[in-house]
Protein backbone atom coordinates (compact mmCIF):
# COMPACT_ATOMS: atom_id res chain seq x y z
CA UNK A 1 0.00 0.00 0.00
CA UNK A 2 1.30 3.41 -0.93
CA UNK A 3 0.75 6.75 0.60
CA UNK A 4 -2.63 8.44 0.58
CA UNK A 5 -2.59 11.20 -2.01
CA UNK A 6 -4.99 13.83 -3.23
CA UNK A 7 -7.00 11.52 -5.52
CA UNK A 8 -7.62 9.06 -2.68
CA UNK A 9 -8.69 11.83 -0.30
CA UNK A 10 -11.11 13.19 -2.90
CA UNK A 11 -12.64 9.74 -3.39
CA UNK A 12 -13.08 9.36 0.37
CA UNK A 13 -14.73 12.79 0.61
CA UNK A 14 -17.14 11.95 -2.22
CA UNK A 15 -18.11 8.71 -0.49
CA UNK A 16 -18.68 10.54 2.81
CA UNK A 17 -20.90 13.11 1.09
CA UNK A 18 -22.89 10.35 -0.61
CA UNK A 19 -23.33 8.40 2.63
CA UNK A 20 -24.19 11.23 5.01
CA UNK A 21 -25.45 13.99 2.74
CA UNK A 22 -24.37 17.60 2.73
CA UNK A 23 -26.52 18.62 5.69
CA UNK A 24 -25.16 16.03 8.11
CA UNK A 25 -21.45 16.70 7.53
CA UNK A 26 -21.27 19.91 9.65
CA UNK A 27 -22.91 18.03 12.54
CA UNK A 28 -20.42 15.18 12.21
CA UNK A 29 -17.45 17.57 12.13
CA UNK A 30 -18.77 19.48 15.15
CA UNK A 31 -19.11 16.23 17.09
CA UNK A 32 -15.63 15.15 16.05
CA UNK A 33 -14.16 18.50 17.10
CA UNK A 34 -15.92 18.34 20.47
CA UNK A 35 -14.65 14.81 21.05
CA UNK A 36 -11.06 15.79 20.26
CA UNK A 37 -11.30 18.84 22.53
CA UNK A 38 -12.61 16.73 25.42
CA UNK A 39 -9.86 14.17 24.87
CA UNK A 40 -7.18 16.87 25.00
CA UNK A 41 -8.69 18.35 28.17
CA UNK A 42 -8.80 14.93 29.81
CA UNK A 43 -5.17 14.27 28.86
CA UNK A 44 -4.13 17.65 30.31
CA UNK A 45 -6.03 17.02 33.55
CA UNK A 46 -4.23 13.67 33.89
CA UNK A 47 -0.85 15.42 33.58
CA UNK A 48 -1.57 18.19 36.09
CA UNK A 49 -1.85 16.01 39.22
CA UNK A 50 1.33 14.17 38.24
CA UNK A 51 3.17 17.48 37.86
CA UNK A 52 1.78 18.74 41.18
CA UNK A 53 3.04 15.61 42.95
CA UNK A 54 6.52 16.07 41.47
CA UNK A 55 6.64 19.68 42.69
CA UNK A 56 5.51 18.67 46.20
CA UNK A 57 8.29 16.10 46.49
CA UNK A 58 10.91 18.68 45.45
CA UNK A 59 10.00 21.06 48.29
Amino acid sequence: MGRIGLPEILIILVIVVLLFGGKKIPELMKGLGTGIKEFKNAAKSEDQPANAKKEETKE
